[in-house]
């Protein structure tokens, strides 16, 4: 991991009005963690910090990455998720895990951040779901039975967590997604993302062109997500972009 984010480093610095960086981070090893987040702040100059939305079956709400996020709430830390099958998923023969499991994965990691109380415990940390936030805000008003029926968080929490969270548009944006994501969360709650280059270039394009047609984006929609609202989340990479 250090080999990678100091490539990306290397990079940032080769061309550092284009580029900021996520910094890996070794996230079942405690200790290793919290050296490479300060290495990547505080000689590197990330960003932000990239966490799998699981690791080794668990969630981001477990407690055994409570110190990963009392650091990062310390240094005011924006989170970017990415996801992975979880762990143990049966296969279904001819879909591809990325098409509902990533979805699954990072819907779950959602709500353990929920459940376990991570948001209110550390306000400070900026977690971006991406991939749209997978199935939450398509399943919110199911999330909000919870605490009615199962022992869950109040609703009117989850309902408040659900606007904690930034969401990238690689889910992608469609007709499908943009009207469940936008009523969830609001467009200033919303990112440019491509997944890229996870996903080809060839869709990226596609995507990309699909964004600028949606008719669910209204002007002001559109400017807060292409930028305005990276702005007001990364300010120290808007300094270096003008420079």
């Amino acid at each position: 991991m250090r080999v990678c984010n100091e490539s990306l480093a290397d990079l940032v610095r080769d061309h550092p009005t284009r580029f900021g960086f996520f910094a890996n981070v070794a996230m079942l090893h405690t200790d290793l963690a919290l050296e490479q987040i300060a290495h990547a702040f505080d000689v590197l100059g990330a960003d932000g910090v990239i966490l799998n939305t699981s690791a080794d079956g668990l969630y981001l709400g477990d407690r055994r990455f409570e110190p990963l996020f009392a650091e990062l709430d310390r240094r005011r830390a924006v989170v970017f998720t990415h996801p992975f099958a979880p762990k143990d998923a049966a296969e279904v023969p001819g879909v591809g895990d990325w098409l509902a499991d990533f979805l699954l994965d990072t819907t779950r990691t959602a709500l353990s951040l929920i459940s376990a109380g991570t948001l209110d415990r550390y306000r400070r940390v900026s977690v971006i779901l991406s991939h749209g936030g997978g199935f939450l805000p398509y399943m919110a008003g199911r999330a909000e039975r919870w605490g009615r029926e199962d022992d869950g968080p109040d609703p009117a929490k989850v309902r408040q967590a659900l606007r904690r969270f930034h969401y990238d548009t690689a889910l992608p944006m469609s007709p499908y997604a943009t009207p469940s994501l936008l009523g969830a969360v609001g467009a200033d709650r919303v990112l440019f993302g491509t997944d890229w280059p996870a996903n080809s270039a060839r869709e990226v394009t596609l995507n990309t062109v699909a964004f600028d047609r949606d008719r669910g984006l209204d002007e002001r929609a559109r400017r807060a997500i292409d930028r305005g609202n990276a702005e007001r989340l990364f300010p120290r990479l808007v300094k270096r972009v003008a420079h």
